[in-house]
């Protein structure tokens, strides 16, 4: 990373959160690659919240765990989440006491405050108002690499409220602040700046959500004998499965072809039923890598999109991988460095923080004799 010098570790974010300090939180540069300024909810004073809106000048937000959201009969924004990166906003809030136009700065660390609060509830806030929250995964940035899991995750590790409150950080042109000009901007505040890669790996060497469990023999026809493991996930209690083939902890690359369980795929697309095969055929050729396969998060998962193709007569909008799971599940088979199976380009994210490395990307041929096809989307 050329920017590593100006990045502060984790041990210090978490210092400057327990003390009540504003942060920059960077993702990665193959998803918004943007920065957030960051603050423990906690902490998000009136003077907090208009340094936001003055220098930050993107939309402030409230990050709650589903827990808290739950607790405030908070329902989301949009019965079906179209955003690329599942953002997950619920309506919008305001304290029901303590503000007067519910704009200001006071009025809006107020409806933090009474947000976060376990001791107040429901009745205690209306609906809409000038405070958005987003609701964290659980899991945080192990089961997604958004800046809402990451605040919350920073705020909990500091041993405060596990929320925070976040606001993009625009240039005075209006346009998306990128690495040089979050450094400049950090330096002209006195802030520091830590990446969502970092805190990935942060918590990985503290934190495992991944289970290995039952484990048996398949024959996969044109692909040969594969060891399958089913993994769980023991946050979110969904099972996933790897396909194995030969020792992958040999520090070799290994080809790796990551797949998501998709009911649509099935009955739609023949073509992407073939490209599992044909990757599992390379495998067998290869005679050493693994196909990981991801299922969806919520148990209603498959019901939701079976109502959203009724409702829309179209064909559902693939999901978004959950990759720290992904990721989790190659480092057990002692993967750290592979070769993507994909006819889609930049198909992972926010991996660097996983130590793992894509060291190339091999496409998948429909069939020996046939063109490759390359699809030119970011989520398979």
């Amino acid at each position: 990373m050329p920017y590593k010098e100006y990045l502060s570790s984790i041990e210090e974010i978490i210092e400057d959160a327990r003390n009540g300090r504003m942060f920059i939180l960077v993702d990665d540069e193959d998803r918004e690659n943007e920065g957030d300024l960051v603050i423990p909810a906690q902490m998000a004073t009136p003077d907090a919240v208009n340094f936001m809106a003055t220098h930050g000048r993107g939309l402030i937000c409230l990050t709650l765990t589903q827990g808290r959201i739950k607790e405030l009969g908070l329902p989301a924004m949009a019965q079906h989440n179209e955003d690329r990166h599942q953002t997950a906003f619920t309506v919008s809030i305001e304290a029901k006491e303590g503000v007067t136009t519910g704009i200001s700065a006071s009025d809006r660390a107020r409806t933090i405050a009474t947000a976060i609060d376990t001791s107040k509830a429901r009745e205690d806030i209306t609906t809409p108002g000038h405070v958005f929250p987003l609701e964290a995964r659980e899991g945080g940035v192990l089961v997604r690499t958004g800046h809402t899991e990451a605040s919350v995750d920073i705020a909990r590790l500091a041993g405060l409220n596990p929320s925070g409150v976040i606001c993009e950080i625009m240039k005075d042109d209006g346009n998306m602040a990128r690495m040089p000009d979050l450094i400049t901007f950090a330096q002209l505040h006195g802030l520091k700046i830590a990446t969502i890669a970092d805190l990935i790996a942060y918590r990985l060497r503290n934190d495992r959500i991944i289970k290995p469990g039952v484990a048996t023999i398949l024959n996969i026809i044109g692909g040969g004998d594969f060891r399958a493991v089913v993994y769980t996930n023991t946050v979110e209690t969904v099972e996933h499965m790897a396909l194995v083939k030969g020792d992958l902890s040999t520090g070799k690359p290994a080809l790796i072809r990551m797949h998501s369980f998709n009911i649509f795929d099935d009955i739609y697309s023949a073509e992407k039923t073939l490209e599992l095969h044909r990757a599992m055929e390379m495998i067998e050729e290869e005679g050493r890598g693994a196909v990981v396969m991801i299922r969806g998060a919520r148990s209603t998962n498959l019901s939701d999109r079976i109502k959203q193709h009724l409702e829309t007569r179209e064909r559902p909008a693939p999901l978004l991988r959950d990759y720290g799971t992904g990721a989790q599940i190659l480092l057990d088979l002692g993967v750290h460095e592979m070769i993507l199976l994909s006819n889609t380009k930049r198909t992972l994210v926010a991996l660097e923080g996983y130590d793992i490395k894509i060291i190339e990307q091999r496409p998948i041929k429909m069939n020996r004799n046939d063109p490759i096809p390359v699809r030119d989307e970011f989520y398979e």
